[in-house]
Order: C-alpha cells, then structure tokens, then sequence
C-alpha cells in the first residue's frame, strides 16, 4: 500500500507500499533539464536515519516540489524523521508545508529505483549501504544530493569513482553537503588569507607544525531543531555511521583543500596522508540509554563491549597530510556531553608568513566562534593594522559591516550576528547551492575533482590508523 501523508497529520502506517504505472513514469516525465522553475525539483528521500535529511527541508525553495517522497523501512528512524519535518510544518515562525508520501517495506530501495517519482535523491542515514544507494541512483539517472560521508570504508571507494563517472555519463549531479563551508568565520579565514599584506604566503609547514589545522569537538548527546537528539542505536556502530576518522574529518578536509587552494581542483595524486591514528569514546550503559532514548546494546554492538558493560566507539581520530607539499592536519573528537552553555566547537589555525588566522570557540569566546589575525612581527604593528583595515574596507562589498578590534596578540574581527545563522540554517545555503548547479547543469569541475581527492584522503588515513 501506498499513502500520502501532511507531515503534521503523522500517524506512520508501518506497511509496504506499491504505486501505479503511470507514477513509475514519473521521473521521464520530470526529465534532468532544470530551468530554474518552480516545483521543478522533485524530493526523494531514502532511508532518512541521520537528521541532517530532515534539515534539508527545514525551509521551502521555490524550486522544489512540496511533496517529497519517502521510502524507508518501518520503525522509528522514519517516525523521528516524520515527526521533525511535522515541527517544521507546525512552527510559529515561517512554517514550511511539506506533504510527505510515505513508501515502507524490506524493498524499500528497490521500490524507489524502479518508481522514481522525483529527480533528486537525498541520502542521510545510516552509511553501510550509503555508497551503493548512491552508485545505484546516478545508474538510475537520478541526480543526488548526499550528507557525508559518501564512502566509509577503502573497499567500497573505487564504486564511489564509479559513481561519479556514470553520473557524468548520464550527465547527472552527484554532490554532498558541506555545510562547514558557510559558517562565517571559515569564509573570513579563507578571504584574509588571499591579501599578502595581511597573511603573507602560506608556509608550507611540517608534520610537527602543519601551515593548517582543523580540530572538530562534537558531542553524542545534545539538542538540534530545540529537542534533544535522539540517537539510533546504530549511530555507535563504526560498521555503519563509519570512525569518526572518515566521517565528520570529510568536513575538515574539504575546508583545508577549499581555504588553502579556492577553486581549483586537487588530483589525488597530489595528495599523501604521512600519518594517522584513532581511539575510542568509551560510554557507560547509562549514557547509551540517554542517547537513545532508553535501547539497551543491540547484539551488533557485543564485540565493542569492553570491562563492566562499558562501550568503545572508534569516533575519535586524527591525521597529517600534504597537498602540493603543504601540511594539513585534522583532528575529530567526540565526547558524550558538552560543558554547561557549551556546544560542538571548531578550532582552526592557517600560518602565513606574515600572520596567522585563527578560530577559536572555547569558554574566553562564550563558545561562539570567534576570528583572530595574529601578526607574526609586532614591530611594525601600524602596518600590520593598516593593512588589515584595508583587506576588511574590501570585504565589506561583500560582507557588509565585518569590523575589527584589538585583541591580546593581534586582532578579533568583529562579525555582525545577521552572519552568524548557525548550522542547521546551512543545509539550507548547500542546498540552493545544489539548486543553482542543477540549474545551470553542471557542478564546477574543481568541487567535482575535490569530492573525489577529499574521500581519496579520509581512505588513506583510514587505512594508515588501523
């Protein structure tokens, strides 16, 4: 049976569901040729685990459809998926009104491949599968927009270069969501760095000293959308969500390869991962349950059960690596819980021969993150100031009302809060991002390349931390 169902009217029906011909036709109908028009873009989302595919959709786009089809097995990873886009729908402020139709069933993919009532698939979920969703859609001829990771494991990379090459073939847009790209203290790191009267040049660095690190605190329990997020059990299963060295470092290596060489494409070839490893967040039974909303540890999970029922998950990891001789470093970290007032925290430092530009959100920044340009050489402290205005006078055509200030070994650039809308709202940003390269029919051919280098990356540290 099938059914369709206003995501604030959400009993979910836990049933397999099948459809008529005429909607298996649908995607012909829709064509891959967007204009830009509105309802053009046609939702599918499949087996929606992760709630990064219901930020997606926590605002409406002219050019989407409405109605977004759903296909999913039964059970609670789809009714908390449900029941996010229903608040969505219900909220005071600038509700949305997406009408999701609901297809379940073992077959659920299968179901979608041969239907395809819609022309965008969104992928976010449990990843063990993610790969082979994304290989078989684009073989489908259905563009695809997918959270990180792509790829979690090295065996299953060389389909994910399959993937990327049938999509060109069937010229359809294979992409993921970085949403770290639009957090505002990043794009300012990555404009100053392009002024030599401010930065300098990048150094090149060493593995003791990168020219560039990234370091990502996050945390298992915590709220998103205002509600505490409710992990799935097999959030904690490497097997699936994937180490946190290939998971959220995607991430922190995509910002590296975009800030130190914007718009242009990096070949794996130029690329070399000198060292890697990973450990463990151990959590108690209690923390599993308040994570979860009360499951105890599935059968899936024994082999990670270490002395007194205590959990070890291989979320943390960190690594160096060059590109085009420049050192990088990137460091994941979870912990269970945030310090009170704290939240998911993202340190970065990119060293320039005149001034090093570093983010920093720790308790001195209220945990907000903050920008700092740190000038090497303070003898000449005015032309280092002057020079500084002079950057910020040229980003203001862009960035409107960015300001600086001194700070204890340099500057803090001053942000206005109309810049700092916060990670959920970027889903929104990536996807009309997503919406423009499907309407002009092409993603530029250095994301293209990147995508492909970034995962090349995370695979080799990978391989070099086991």
């Amino acid at each position: 049976m099938r059914y369709s169902v206003l995501a604030y009217l959400l009993p979910i029906l836990l049933c397999s569901c099948t459809t008529t011909s005429s909607e298996n036709k649908m995607s012909e109908a829709n064509g891959n040729h967007f204009t830009g028009a509105k309802g053009e873009v046609k939702l599918i989302t499949v087996d929606p685990g992760h709630f990064h595919a219901a930020l997606v959709q926590k605002f409406m786009y002219d050019q989407v459809d409405s109605v977004v089809n759903v296909y999913a097995p039964a059970g609670e990873d789809l009714k908390l998926h449900l029941d996010r886009i229903a608040s969505f729908n219900k909220r005071a402020d600038d509700p949305t009104h997406w009408v999701e139709e609901i297809h379940t069933g073992p077959d659920f993919f299968e179901q979608m491949i041969k239907e395809k009532p819609g022309n965008v698939v969104v992928l976010a979920g449990n990843n063990a599968k993610k790969t082979e969703y994304i290989k078989r859609s684009v073989d489908a001829g259905l563009n695809v927009l997918a959270d990180k990771p792509m790829v979690i494991t090295p065996a299953a990379y060389p389909l994910l270069k399959e993937a990327f090459d049938i999509a060109d073939e069937k010229e359809v847009l294979l992409y993921d969501i970085m949403t770290e790209r639009f957090e505002i203290t990043s794009i300012l790191q990555k404009e100053l760095a392009q002024f030599p009267d401010v930065f300098g040049k990048l150094e090149k660095g060493s593995p003791n000293a990168p020219a560039i690190s990234k370091e990502s605190v996050h945390h298992f329990f915590k709220e998103v959308a205002g509600k505490p997020l409710i992990r799935p059990a097999w959030f904690f299963d490497v097997n699936q969500q994937g180490e946190g060295i290939v998971d959220v470092s995607t991430h922190l290596v995509d910002l590296i390869l975009w800030e130190c060489f914007p718009d242009e494409g990096i070949d794996s070839t130029e690329v070399e991962v000198l060292s890697a490893r990973h450990w463990p967040t151990t959590l108690t039974p209690a923390q599993f349950k308040k994570a979860t909303a009360g499951q105890t540890y599935p059968d899936y999970l024994q082999s990670n059960i270490v002395k007194d029922s205590l959990l070890d998950v291989y979320s943390n990891g960190e690594f160096v690596f060059t590109t085009r001789g420049v050192h990088g470093k990137v460091s994941v970290i979870w912990n269970f819980e945030a310090p009170e007032g704290a939240a998911d925290t993202h340190y970065s430092i990119m060293r320039g021969s005149k001034a090093n530009l570093i983010i920093r959100q720790d308790k001195a920044q209220n945990y907000q993150p903050t920008l700092y340009v740190e000038p090497l050489n303070f003898t000449d402290k005015q032309a280092a100031e002057t020079a500084l205005k002079q950057a910020l006078e040229k980003i203001d055509t862009k960035y409107p009302g960015i300001d600086m200030k001194p700070s204890e070994a340099g500057w803090e650039i001053i942000i206005p809060e109309k810049y700092k809308n916060g990670h959920e709202a970027h889903f929104a940003q990536v996807t009309e991002n997503y919406l423009k390269y499907l309407t002009e029919g092409a993603i530029p051919d250095w994301e293209k390349q990147n995508m492909l280098t970034k995962y090349y990356i995370t695979m080799q540290a990978y391989q070099k931390s086991q």
